[in-house]
């Protein structure tokens, strides 16, 4: 193998790839970096349960493929002060060259590298990339951190003709997400959040306008320009969320997103280790208040201008739960929707149909 790059094209699919690396003491190889010259250099990179394809434009003078570990490539790469680069094997290990400095790494023997498995080749629904990012990006939060529960622990997407729908819960909050596309109709899925939260990371460095994203039972497929990701899916039944969404409100209000997220964000400070935050709403009198105290710290309690409706309610959140889902909604003003004590609190964006928050009051 013997190919010449620029060190800036190839370091960014290094890192892209070093990402999806695995770290099983027990296969070496999964721990590397396949370098495959062909008609360009494509990186490959996988942990047996998601896995990455990069191409890179470059100039092939000899074909040939080789493995190496993916923390010394990269930190080689880094450590270079040169434009382009020059890569080739000799004696079946790698060699960096770079305007004066020559680096030679060990290779691993590459026949070891899991295949890549090539999902379905069927045709994907075809999506901007910035909306599947902030698709991603509007749930993730809600998903729950443990795998105890696989369908708790990813997100949900559904692919339908006319875009995806993206849903993640923990049991306390939910989130969803629709992001509009075109295509065929396919399945529901359930993505791991981690793998999620790379496909997220993968889609915020490339430059690429439009995605295609195709999956079946056992795998998700999204390619964009020159790089492919590909994910297992997890086998199981995501909640029937739709039938917990409140069909009606008692109490409706309208507020300005900075002013409720400044009130919650001085309740945080004053709420202690619980971080409780209280919400009174009183329609007739043109109230929309918070409170939180605590032993240690004092207690607050601020107003802000609201358009209310409906009757009084006063009722308890975890201040986390509540302000998580502001900096996604892509709308100045927000409305909150409540079904009455002891039920749960729907918000949304005044002119942001696409994403609605449930969360779930404490039981105090």
């Amino acid at each position: 193998m013997r190919l010449t790059t620029t060190k800036e094209k190839i370091l960014s699919g290094i890192l892209m790839a070093e990402r999806i690396t695995g770290k099983k003491e027990s296969l070496p190889i999964l721990s590397c970096i396949l370098f495959d010259a062909g008609r360009d250099l494509t990186l490959r990179a996988t942990n047996l349960e998601a896995g990455i394809e990069v191409s890179i434009p470059c100039e092939v003078e000899e074909k040939g493929v080789t493995a190496v570990s993916a923390t010394v490539i990269s930190q080689t790469l880094r450590s270079i002060g040169g434009d382009k680069v020059t890569l080739k094997t000799e004696d079946g290990n790698l060699v960096v060259e770079s305007r004066g400095t020559r680096t030679l790494i060990k290779a691993i023997p590459h026949e070891e590298f899991p295949a890549l498995s090539g999902a379905s080749e069927q045709k994907g629904i075809s999506l901007m990339r910035e909306r599947v990012l902030r698709g991603i990006q509007a749930v993730a939060y809600a998903a729950s951190p443990s795998m105890i529960r696989p369908e708790l622990g990813s997100i949900y997407v559904s692919i339908k003709r006319d875009g995806i729908v993206c849903v993640a819960t923990d049991s306390f909050r939910l989130a969803e997400k629709s992001v509009i596309g075109k295509g065929p109709d396919g399945p529901e899925i359930l993505i791991p959040l981690k793998h999620a939260l790379e496909l997220a990371h993968v889609l915020e460095k490339s430059s690429a306008e439009e995605v295609s994203l195709s999956a079946d039972e056992s795998q998700l497929v999204v390619a964009m320009d020159g790089v492919r990701f590909v994910s297992r899916v997890v086998d199981g039944t995501f909640p029937n969320y739709k039938e917990i969404l409140p069909k009606n409100f008692t109490t409706e209000a309208t507020v300005l997103k900075n002013d409720l997220s400044e009130m919650l964000k001085k309740a945080r400070v004053f709420s202690g280790n619980d971080q409780h935050v209280g919400l009174h709403v009183y329609p007739k009198r043109k109230i929309f208040s918070a409170t939180a105290r605590s032993a240690d710290v004092g207690e607050m309690s601020d107003s802000i201008d609201a358009a209310l409706s409906g009757e009084d309610i006063d009722i308890n959140f975890h201040i986390g739960y509540l302000a998580d889902c502001l900096p996604t909604i892509q709308s100045d003003s927000v409305v909150l929707g409540f079904s009455g004590a002891g039920k749960p609190l729907v918000i949304r964006g005044v002119s942001d149909p696409s994403f609605t928050y449930l969360v779930m009051p404490l039981n105090r």
